[in-house]
Parts: structure tokens; C-alpha cells; sequence
């Protein structure tokens, strides 16, 4: 059997600032999903921020900043 992931293995770098750019990116896009103006704009087809964001992962491109 092999021994499996342990957190004295393993390192890692992460940039602080880049991810606390993305927490805010992602709390702004989940504020606007649950915003009234989100529900009129998917309701006409006309919203584009979120639909273009999901177009992206199903496609397997990667996320631009």
C-alpha cells in the first residue's frame, strides 16, 4: 500500500495577493448572481458575465484574470 499525501510532504508557494484577487472577484460575481438585475438580464438572455465565465470551464479554457 502506498503511504498517500501528508502535509509534511508537501510544498507548496502561494501568492497571498493573487488569491485574495480572485476571493474578491468571486464574492463581486456571486453579489451580482443573486441580485435582482442578474434574474432580469438571464430572463432576457442578455447577461453576459456569468454565462461567458461558465462557456470557459465547459470549453476547458483556462480563467482570465
Amino acid at each position: 500500500m502506498s503511504e498517500g499525501f501528508s502535509e509534511e510532504k508537501i510544498e507548496v508557494a502561494i501568492n497571498t495577493n493573487e488569491v485574495n484577487k480572485l476571493l474578491k472577484k468571486y464574492k463581486k460575481i456571486k453579489k451580482y448572481m443573486k441580485s435582482s438585475l442578474f434574474a432580469v438580464k438571464n430572463i432576457d438572455g442578455t447577461e453576459k458575465i456569468v454565462s461567458d465565465l461558465l462557456k470557459e470551464v465547459q470549453n476547458g479554457q483556462t480563467l482570465s484574470p
